[in-house]
């Protein structure tokens, strides 16, 4: 693996989201629908807490993963640019590795404003710094799974809309997961429930850090990757 391919890619694709409006629309959006929660919780019904940015986050993430990466492959694919770049010196896995952590700063920028949530109701009353910390590690986590995720679905299809609507389908599969053990046999159950995101996020979010859980999102999150650049290598062939 070579990290000056993979910074190279990285910095590229990150200065492209910042050179157009797509970071912006998507920071603004986010922080929107975040901001217009957060602010009714704290001011309508009166709770100092983060506990709805924690609880939201995930579910904005459902459409943000799959709407910033829909095109870092498709479009390259369609417009032949991908098959220029694999001209070069570069092999397929850094292409996705520099792509996807290009996606991923973008949502720690996004993210990084809503520290003055935390500023906020830290000024109001007493805050628990553990669930804080764990609960922004987790949501890290869960942006980096579905953002990993949706690279995978953006590598199967040359065009973006399909590829959004494949990324979307097993994300919000993934966060389905634990919502549907009470219908299925207790020993699939079990299955589900490692499977699913959700679970481990609350685990997390608690401020209990369980390497089972940290496992279960590396896992994830190199499992979409490298089947991801399994897809480029079989259309380069």
């Amino acid at each position: 693996m070579n990290l000056t391919n993979i910074k190279y890619i990285f910095l590229k694709e990150l200065r492209s989201y910042f050179n157009s409006a797509i970071a912006y629309i998507v920071i603004v959006g986010f922080l929107a629908i975040l901001g217009w929660f957060f602010t009714t919780n704290l001011f309508l019904m009166n709770m100092s807490s983060l506990r709805v940015v924690f609880e939201i986050t995930p579910f904005l993430l459902l459409f943000f993963g799959p709407l910033i990466t829909m095109r870092l492959l498709s479009e390259e694919m369609k417009t032949g640019t991908l098959e220029l770049l694999m001209t070069k010196p570069i092999r397929e896995h850094e292409i996705v590795i520099g792509k996807f952590l290009s996606a991923w700063a973008l949502f720690f920028f996004t993210l990084l404003p809503t520290i003055s949530y935390y500023i906020t109701v830290a000024l109001l009353g007493r805050l628990d710094l553990g669930p804080v910390i764990g609960g922004y590690l987790g949501l890290m986590f869960v942006g980096g799974v579905f953002i990993s995720v949706s690279m995978l679905g953006s590598s199967l299809s040359e065009n973006q809309i399909t590829s959004a609507i494949v990324s979307f389908i097993i994300v919000f599969g993934l966060f389905m997961l634990d919502k549907v053990l009470y219908v299925v046999p207790p020993y699939l159950a079990t299955v589900l429930e490692y499977m699913s995101i959700d679970y481990h996020f609350s685990n997390i979010a608690r401020g209990v850090i369980d390497t089972r859980d940290l496992i279960y999102y590396l896992s994830m999150i190199s499992f979409s990757l490298m089947l991801g650049s399994f897809a480029l290598q079989r259309k380069r062939w």
